[in-house]
């Protein structure tokens, strides 16, 4: 078999421009929601949100936080497990059978699994059926040493046993709105089952299961977390400050508080980091910013619907046979097949021992901004495989911190290969906690070809090059302050065609009548734009930039409308040549070809997407002769 050059030096490992698409080494995640289902949470309201402004029970924003996690985890990370656990309810469903705890399920799946459709469906409607089906009850009351939130972590514990810590994060999110729930009693037996209750949290921490509160105010009272989840939590001080929730949450923004909480920046692989002289150390990768595309495409089996696989098979040219072995492959070179065994081939493609080499280094003032072409990956030393990899990582961490240096290194594949710049980042920590933690981004280097010198915009130099006034540099500043975007990031905008596309494979799977509805968060800003203040500066800057005679109505027609306007005349002179009336009457428009039914569209500013067929409904519509 003759070898193909293309096909040789295919990459077949993981191609380094998916880094931030393919996770083959990333953790998996285990969640279990505890929910709070005493009557307080189906009595005490919160204020709505949307056009409605309809309030709603503490106990429906939290279904409905959930309920949208998992259509938000089914899509992105469907191979994380979860499993919805109520406490504080009448009827009790447990691996320890316990009072109080509820764990929701549906049939065909264990307890803490990956989320499935028939459990969305029904977790959508749990509310209408709980009180009947589950029941609602006060779990801790006087005169009874029954602890439902003890009962609750214990059966939270169990359903996240599985898995390693390792690999696995285990993680618990407690919705309630009740600050204090050991009120109710007095003396030591408060104490003793507050002292159970944090000594079973603190057995799940040391097991490797974080637990994260979502509290819920209400307008009349703000959730005091001081009463006993500042010290279930282990928050004091700043922190504890800080996390004390405000009473203007709304339903949004519990939503977006717990996506934020759920989406994680989670190691996506381990990277071999080769120093010197046979050293190496195991760093850990981490990617900032993810770009999110739709899923690859699965090919079913029209029969069966099971996943269709793929085989290649390879017949003797000669014989017609199947051959038993792989074929052998071959170079031609002077009258003579010079045969090409598969470890000559890998070692041909080898560009680099390892993923990563250190080259050297250079001063920072050598890395400009124009470098940074993609988003870059955060490094972080672990020690998991390679002991000692955190202290020559730290010893060359500080070194380059110092000395003002980064890093050059190769990294990549055969097929790819790259030069990468190491930045040291230091740890910045301020009063109420680490703000980034220290580490070094990878910052992959544009080829020669990727950069391009400036062209000058105005190449006659005989014209005057044109200027901004101070005056106008002035309103220009103005409109920049007026219409800046507080804490941006790029992570609060989603893209609404993938939202778009997730929602209708939602309403699919989930057969729902409708189409979730899709925000479009990259539109303008409609509202905000006709605020006064950013239409006074508008106007200002205006006048500045064209002076008194400005008219937004003037005949200054750019280029782009000139030549729709010329699209249009010509579509009009090659739509008279036709009688679209007899045409239509005689049934004779299917006898014409599609550019000649667009140019009728395009004449009549109709629009001119769509098949043949289509096309041809539409002009039917417009002459009056399909109604």
């Amino acid at each position: 078999m003759e070898l193909d050059p293309d096909d040789i030096f295919r990459d077949e490992d993981e191609d380094p421009e998916n880094d931030f698409i393919h996770q083959k080494e990333a953790t998996k995640e285990m969640v279990v929601y505890l929910v709070d289902a005493s009557p307080k949470m189906f009595t005490t309201m919160c204020p709505g949100a949307g056009e409605d402004k309809k309030d709603n029970s503490h106990f429906h924003v939290a279904v409905s936080c959930i309920s949208q996690s998992l259509k938000t985890q089914i899509i992105n990370r469907s191979y994380d497990e979860a499993a919805i656990c109520f406490f504080n309810t009448r009827e009790k469903k447990n691996l320890q059978d316990l009072n109080g705890v509820f764990v929701f399920n549906v049939g065909e799946r264990e307890y803490l699994d990956r989320p499935t459709a028939r459990l969305i469906k029904e977790f959508d409607e749990v509310e209408d059926s709980f009180k009947r089906l589950i029941g609602s009850q006060h779990g801790i009351v006087p005169g009874s040493r029954e602890n439902s939130l003890y009962n609750a972590l214990w059966a939270a514990q169990a359903l996240l046993r599985k898995g390693s810590a390792k690999t696995t994060d285990k993680r618990i999110l407690l919705f309630t709105n009740e600050d204090d729930p050991f009120g109710n009693i007095k003396g030591v037996t408060k104490l003793d089952m507050a002292r159970t209750t944090m000594q079973r949290a603190k057995d799940a921490q040391d097991l490797g299961i974080s637990i994260e509160l979502l509290p819920l105010s209400s307008a009349a009272s703000e959730f005091d977390m001081s009463h006993f989840y500042a010290d279930l939590l282990g928050l004091e001080g700043d922190a504890l400050a800080q996390f004390v929730p405000t009473v203007t949450d709304r339903f949004e923004d519990m939503k977006n508080q717990l996506r934020k909480r759920m989406f994680n920046k989670r190691r996506y692989r381990r990277i071999t980091f080769s120093i010197i002289g046979g050293l190496s150390i195991e760093l850990s990768a981490y990617a900032l910013i993810r770009p999110t595309l739709p899923g690859t495409i699965t090919w079913l089996d029209s029969d069966t619907n099971l996943p269709v696989k793929t085989e290649r098979s390879f017949i003797c040219g000669d014989t017609g046979a199947l051959l038993q072995e792989p074929p052998k492959l071959f170079q031609p070179y002077r009258n003579q097949d010079v045969k090409i065994l598969p470890e000559e081939i890998s070692k041909i493609k080898r560009v680099s021992e390892g993923p990563l080499r250190l080259l050297g280094f250079k001063p920072l003032s050598c890395l400009k901004d124009y470098h940074n072409l993609r988003p870059t990956t955060f490094l972080y030393p672990s020690d998991e495989e390679v002991i000692g990899s955190t202290q020559i990582f730290v010893a060359l961490h500080r070194s380059m911190l110092q000395l003002n240096r980064f890093a050059v290194a190769f990294y990549g594949s055969a097929a790819q290969p790259h030069l990468v710049a190491l930045v040291a980042q230091d740890e910045i920590v301020t009063s109420s906690g680490q703000i980034e933690p220290p580490g070094m981004h990878m910052i992959r280097l544009p080829y020669s070809d990727d950069i391009r010198d400036i062209e000058e915009a105005h190449m006659d130099t005989s014209l005057t090059m044109p200027y901004a006034s101070e005056d106008q540099i002035r309103k220009a500043s103005a409109i920049m302050k007026r219409i800046d975007l507080k804490d941006f990031s790029v992570c609060q905008f989603s893209n609404p065609a993938l939202q778009r596309h997730y929602s209708a494979l939602q309403a699919l799977a989930l057969e729902e009548d409708e189409m979730p509805d899709v925000r479009d968060e990259t539109l303008p800003d409609e509202q905000g734009m006709a605020r006064p203040g950013v239409v006074n500066a508008l106007e200002e800057f205006k006048l500045s930039v064209f002076g008194d005679s400005y008219d937004k109505e003037d005949d200054h027609v750019n280029e782009a409308s000139r030549k729709r306007k010329a699209s249009t005349d010509d579509a009009a002179r090659e739509s008279a040549k036709y009688d679209w009336q007899d045409l239509a009457v005689n049934g004779k428009l299917k006898d014409l070809t599609v550019p000649e039914l667009k140019n009728y569209l395009t004449a009549h500013g109709l629009q001119v997407s769509g098949k043949k067929e289509v096309l041809i409904s539409r002009i039917l519509t417009h002459l009056g002769k399909v109604r």
